[in-house]
């Protein structure tokens, strides 16, 4: 394979930049670089020059050998001064040797899989950490990269073929007495494969919510004082408020850390009859996505009002506009920020014991895969169910269910998920 290079940090003016080189050539490229190179997993100080022996910077080199390296391929990396123009002189000076190409977006992180070092499913966790904005993202992804997922699968896996093992014996021996009935510890075997899978499964949504972000829609009638609140959860000016009724037409997003949490407020329109061809799109709009989010908070703007749509258990009616009505003992102002901090405090508190229920797996890819592992599982168990002339049967059913659980971590079948899963990598990773 091609020698490749890259800025592995950040563009743009910083006060280190890490170029990476991985590959057979990137030894003799670094010595063509400092000279002589540190040993192997040793961090020295070094004076880089160009191929004229003109003094580049002097930069901090460490040097990893196959297969101890994040690419599992020799690899040197350069930590210079962080300006543009000492790495953009460097990236030069790697080019000018003629031994190394600029690396693909992704392309250290796909050498990574290609070598063994990482699985598909760590590769995801990487690029989920790389887009982390909030601590629960974090952690979620940091999890899937130290390799949980795929402790799940080898011990799934390893339960599978201890059952595919069980019946081959009887398949291998059929016209011989197999001392033992194997079939009640086939089916335990599966049962148990099965009972964990589907517990991952149904996790699977809210860890794609704690990746992609939870939705709280803010609800109520025209100048129930909605916009003006989320203006006071955004910290800015992110509506227009006015007295006048009907004002937001649109729904407005606002993305937030809430307590770690990643949440999308909605401000929707006013949710009234109207004979204004606009308005009644907005409307509509607002009763959409209220119908999607995970939280709604409906704002009254008489104390006796009645939400004119459906809300669920856990969605909270509060008095808007709570300066106007001092002795209301459930309203919220945003203009004050009367009850602002025990909203924020409750959704918090709610959406945390969602995320109790999130699974190791994180992706719909994931969630596919062991779908169809625990229908080939049914399918298996009802084959020994029906009886030792099955016994081919129920074995080929397993060993699809196995197949489908290698493909989840990238043993087989991951070429069409690859592009995709690489093209949200930066240069240098």
């Amino acid at each position: 394979m091609d020698t490749i290079y890259a800025l592995a940090t950040a563009p743009g003016k910083a006060g280190v930049g890490v170029i990476r080189i991985s590959g057979d050539q990137a030894t003799r490229i670094g010595q063509a670089l400092v000279g002589s190179l540190p040993a192997i997993g040793a961090a020295r100080l070094r004076v880089l020059r160009d191929g004229a022996g003109g003094h580049l910077d002097d930069a901090l080199v460490i040097r990893f050998a196959a297969p101890n390296s994040f690419t599992g391929e020799d690899v040197v990396e350069l930590q210079t001064h962080g300006s543009p123009a000492t790495i953009k002189a460097v990236l030069a000076a790697i080019e000018a040797t003629g031994l190394a190409r600029l690396a693909e977006p992704g392309e250290f992180t796909r050498r990574a899989l290609e070598n063994d070092r990482m699985d598909l499913a760590q590769v995801e966790g990487l690029a989920d950490l790389l887009d982390a904005e909030t601590e629960a993202q974090r952690v979620q992804s940091l999890r899937v990269l130290s390799g949980a997922l795929g402790d799940l699968v080898g011990d799934w896996r390893a339960d599978l073929l201890r059952a595919v093992a069980l019946l081959e014996v009887t398949i291998d021996f059929a016209d011989e007495e197999v001392p033992v009935d194997v079939a009640p510890e086939v089916l335990e075997l599966i049962g148990r494969v099965g009972a964990s899978l589907r517990r991952e499964i149904a996790g699977v949504e809210v860890a794609e919510r704690i990746r992609d972000g939870f939705e709280v829609a803010i609800l109520g009638a025209p100048n129930a004082g909605k916009s003006t609140l989320l203006n006071m959860l955004a910290g800015r000016e992110a509506a227009i408020t006015s007295d006048v009724a009907g004002t937001t037409r649109d729904v407005i997003e606002v993305r937030m850390d809430l307590r770690g949490l990643p949440v999308t407020f909605l401000d929707t329109a006013g949710l009234r009859e109207s004979s204004d061809v606009v308005e009644r799109i907005g409307i509509e709009r607002a009763r959409a996505r209220a119908e999607a989010a995970d939280l709604r908070v409906f704002l009254k703007s008489e104390p006796d009002e009645v939400p004119p749509i459906p809300l669920r258990k856990e969605d909270l009616v509060l008095q808007g506009k709570a300066d106007k009505y001092p002795d209301l003992g459930d309203g919220i102002s945003g203009l004050t920020g009367a009850g602002v901090d025990q909203l924020i405090d409750t959704l918090a508190a709610r959406l945390e014991a969602r995320t109790a229920r999130a699974a190791t797996a994180t992706h719909l890819r994931h969630a596919q895969a062991m779908i169809g592992a625990v229908t080939a599982l049914e399918a298996a168990q009802a084959e020994v169910q029906a009886g030792a002339e099955r016994t081919e049967l129920a074995a080929e059913q397993l060993r699809h269910a196995v197949r489908r659980l290698d493909a989840l971590i990238g043993r087989m079948d991951v070429e069409t998920v690859l592009g995709e899963i690489f093209s949200r990598f930066c240069l240098g990773k």
